[in-house]
């Protein structure tokens, strides 16, 4: 959505400096929920709902989203020439199939993570890779977003054969910046979470757990 790089910045919240191997970003707790600035997206008709949660391998944060768009941010300082590796585990109990996610129509996602990093003196000159548990199309699929092109959303994870499955994925930001917008990125400014419906108008249903930045 043409809003969203501006939608990131308005979300970060206090600034984490990476300096270990490991760099966790979210706690997923009641009390970090409570701290984070949650913002609906202009236009959307509800707020996705999230909550915290736990399970035998610690903290999640469950996102309902009904025709809805809201999400949450935290300003992290991430140095991608030490941890590069973005991690992330999550599930998607209830997708959104049959949408087309490269339309504006279709612009929706059970579950995704933004990597932002800031390009300039206002918010929309900002570049994200928008890391998605897509609905419909497989692993390793990418495409701009249909509202701006310095999103890029790219699949790491799918529903066609991981619907109601936790699922760890890794990617390699400092990469990424470099093959989808031509970038040399030493520092990541920020990390976004969102769960949406509100192209779709469907329901969605998701779980996010273990974000943290590795060195490999």
């Amino acid at each position: 959505m043409k809003f969203i790089l501006k939608f990131l910045i308005i979300f970060l919240n206090g600034i984490n400096f990476a300096i270990a191997d490991e760099i966790k970003v979210f706690d997923f707790t009641i009390d970090e929920l409570d701290r984070l600035d949650v913002r609906k997206v202009r236009g959307a008709n509800n707020m996705t709902v999230y909550t915290t949660g736990a399970n035998e391998n610690g903290n999640f944060l469950k996102a309902v989203a009904e025709n809805a768009a809201s999400g949450l941010g935290k300003e992290v300082k991430i140095d991608l020439n030490k941890t590069p590796f973005i991690n992330i585990t999550w599930k998607v109990e209830k997708d959104l199939a049959g949408i087309k996610e490269d339309t504006k129509k279709g612009h929706d996602f059970s579950a995704r993570v933004f990597a932002v990093k800031k390009t300039g003196a206002t918010p929309l000159s900002n570049r994200a890779i928008n890391y998605v548990f897509s609905s419909n199309n497989d692993v390793g699929f990418n495409s701009p977003s249909p509202y701006t092109k310095k999103s890029i959303d790219n699949v790491l994870a799918s529903t066609k054969n991981s619907l109601n499955k936790w699922v760890t994925v890794k990617a390699n930001v400092k990469e990424d910046f470099k093959r989808f917008h031509n970038l040399d990125v030493n520092e990541l400014d920020g990390l976004a979470i969102m769960s949406d419906t509100d192209n779709s108008k469907m329901t969605a249903i998701a779980y996010y757990q273990n974000i943290y930045f590795s060195k490999n």
